[in-house]
Formats: C-alpha cells, structure tokens, sequence
C-alpha cells in the first residue's frame, strides 16, 4: 500500500479544480489544499484567488466561522426595508458588524475591504440579509447609530496581494516577536499576531498572570516591523481557543472548533451533575474549568426539580437513614443506616415521598428494606465497560 502522506499536490492542481455545488464535492475540494495554510485562520481552504467561487471556497461544513442564515428562504414583503449592514469574519473568531452601501451587491464568501483605524481591512462576509438584524439585537448593538464602520469596495487584485502578504508574514512576525520580549524579561506571552489587510498595523494578543509594562516592547516591535502595534490581553480559555488542541474526550477542542463565545463555568455544574470536585479532571488544556461541564447542566436542573430534600433523614423503626448519592435520571436514590454507613439501599423517588408523608404523620416504617428496589447487574457490553479494556480485539 502506498503511502498517502508522501503524495505531493502542485498548486497549479488545486487552482485548475472545478468547485462543484453539493457537499461532497466541497469535501473533496478541501481535502486538495496544501498542507501549510496559513489562511485556515480564516476559515480558508486555501489562499484566495481571484478565479474562484468564493461562497464554495470560503463556506465549511462544521466551522465556527460560518453563521447559518435559517431565514434565507423567508420572502420578504415588497415594501420592507432591505437590511444595510452585514456581518464580516477576520482572524479566529473575531467578527464585526459594517454598513454596506446600496449600490453594492455583496453575497456570503465575498472578500471586501472596510473601514478600519488607521487604513482599511480585509475580510470575509459571513453573513447578510435580514438575519444580521437579529444577530445586533441578541448582542445588543444598535442598528441605527453611525458607529458602524463602512465597506469600502469588493477587494480589488491589489488589496487580496497585499493581504496574502501580511497574512503569511503573521507566523514570523510572532516568533520574532517573542524573543524580542524574552530579550526585555517581560513575563508575558505572546499567542498570536494579526496584521491588518493593508499592511499598516499588527494586533499582538498577549497573557500574563501580572500586569506587564510593554512601552519599550512597542517601541522595539514598530522599529523591527515598521507598523503601527497594537497590543490586547486575552484570556487562558482565548489562548487555547487560538492555540487548539486534543481533550480529555480525545476530541479536538470545542474551543478551537465550533464556540464562538463563552459562557462562565462555576463548580456548581460540576455538583448538580454529581461529578467529583477533583480540579484536575475538571480543568481543561486552559486551567479553566471545561466548558462542556455546562453543556447538560440545564437537563440536570430540569431533572431535579422532581426529587426530594436529601438534606431530610428517613426515619424507621430500626433507625434514621441518611442520603448516600442519587441516580437522577433512573430516579433512584440511595439510602444508609446511620448505625450501617456501608450498606446501601436503593429507594424509587415515588417510595422517597412516601416515606416523607409518613414520618411527617408521625408514622415510622418497620424498616428501609420493605421499599427497596432490586437494581439488575448490567453486562459488561450493555454498561460499557468493554470499551475500556484495550486487549478486547486481540482475540479477533
């Protein structure tokens, strides 16, 4: 069998490919780029070209840089006012809202050049049409004030030229970067780099655990690369947003793949869903809590709602029971004597409330036993268990 990594494929190839219209084909297409992309960035299958279909180059399957407008195929009425402003994607996740105007036709994958400080920027629409109104109101940006930057034109040959040389300068220009602030001792460090589309000015994205005194850095950084620098702080969970990597699932970070925000994680996700309060399963590559704590916490809070006090002991004859852990979903709890802590007891909820009427009437069950329900041993496949065992084909 011959071995697939060793096959070359010639740019020339790639550019003469036909974009067809259906999925598999788009699949196809990406599998043909080059290995070093430095504009998958910006959701780029490969460097733009002028020839190309944008919208199929531009446009991924399971990419957070795509927006899916479910409103495309609502007409609207004759006389509703056509939304001006659209949303366009630069590097990462970082998107913006600019006001178009109406002599300028623009569609999804359009690269365009638009008002920035100082200059002008490239970037890619992502989204137009009514569906980027919605997308203001949830983020509560007014459509209406003149804030909104403009679009200047369509990226002209010259503009797409001139970006592809900022963007391949981006690697080099951080590493450089790196070891000029390792030569001041600053303790900070430096993630990544954006140079705006003109070539005018670099974005350095920085963390640091103290603040950090970066004057002489800036100096020294303008002087070196002869652009106007612009420094932001971002956070561990941005750094590693930016960065990528494998979790603990063995699956590619949800960061660094589909979220395009993040929501605040606290230990209590990790309580309600009854996970151990250990911080090193509970942290991701950040050091911050995992995001995917929060992803069934809103089911488990719905799951709960059913279940009883289990701050309440049961009281029988043969003595008061305190809560030991809760299934929540099989809606089954455990139950120990205070005088047996190791034997366990599995009460139904609905047998929980029972118990709970009686002692608040005053009457004591004879013992726990008489409500227990019996739990059937699951296989080792139905359990899942035998995923576990990493010899489980060798018999195969």
């Amino acid at each position: 069998m011959e071995d697939n990594e060793n096959i070359q494929v010639h740019p020339d190839e790639i550019d003469n490919q036909e974009v067809a219209a259906d999925e598999s084909d788009i699949f196809e297409f990406r599998q043909a780029k080059l290995p070093d992309n430095p504009f998958l960035s910006r959701g780029c299958c490969q460097s733009p070209k002028v020839y190309h279909k944008n919208e199929m180059i531009f446009k991924h399957r399971c990419s957070k840089f795509d927006s899916y407008d479910w409103m495309k195929d609502i007409p609207q009425p004759v006389d509703f006012l056509a939304n001006d402003i659209i949303e366009v994607r630069f590097k990462n996740n970082r998107k913006d809202y600019f006001r178009f105007p109406p002599d300028l036709d623009l569609t999804i994958g359009d690269i365009i050049a638009v008002e920035a400080s100082p200059g002008h920027d490239i970037g890619i629409v992502c989204m137009v049409g009514e569906m980027v109104r919605f997308q203001l109101h949830r983020k509560h940006l007014p459509s209406a004030t003149d804030d909104i930057k403009k679009v200047y034109r369509k990226a002209r040959l010259t503009d797409i030229e001139k970006w592809i040389t900022a963007v391949e300068m981006e690697i080099s220009t951080m590493f450089r970067a790196r070891g000029i602030a390792d030569g001041l001792g600053l303790l900070m460090k430096i993630n990544d780099v954006e140079i705006q589309g003109d070539n005018t000015k670099a974005i350095f994205y920085y963390t640091a655990d103290d603040r950090v005194d970066f004057r002489e850095l800036i100096k020294l950084l303008a002087e070196e690369f002869k652009l106007r620098i612009e420094m932001r702080q971002i956070g561990a969970r941005q750094e590693a947003s930016r960065l990528g990597g494998i979790g603990s699932c063995g699956r590619e970070l949800c960061c660094a793949t589909w979220m395009s925000d993040f929501k605040s994680v606290t230990t209590n996700a990790a309580r309600v869903q009854q996970l151990t309060l250990n911080p090193q399963k509970l942290a991701g590559q950040c050091g911050k809590l995992k995001c995917c704590l929060n992803y069934e916490y809103d089911t488990y809070l719905d799951a709960i709602k059913g279940m009883p006090n289990t701050d309440i002991r049961l009281k029988t004859k043969r003595g008061d029971a305190v809560h030991q852990k809760t299934d929540i979903f099989q809606k089954i709890l455990w139950y120990s004597y205070v005088t047996d802590l190791g034997n366990l007891i599995a009460i139904p909820v609905d047998q929980v409330f029972f118990i709970l009427d009686e002692n608040k009437k005053g009457n004591l069950p004879e013992k726990l036993e008489e409500f227990s329900q019996k739990i059937e041993k699951k296989t080792a496949f139905e359990s899942g268990a035998v995923q576990d065992d990493l010899t489980r084909f060798d018999h195969l």
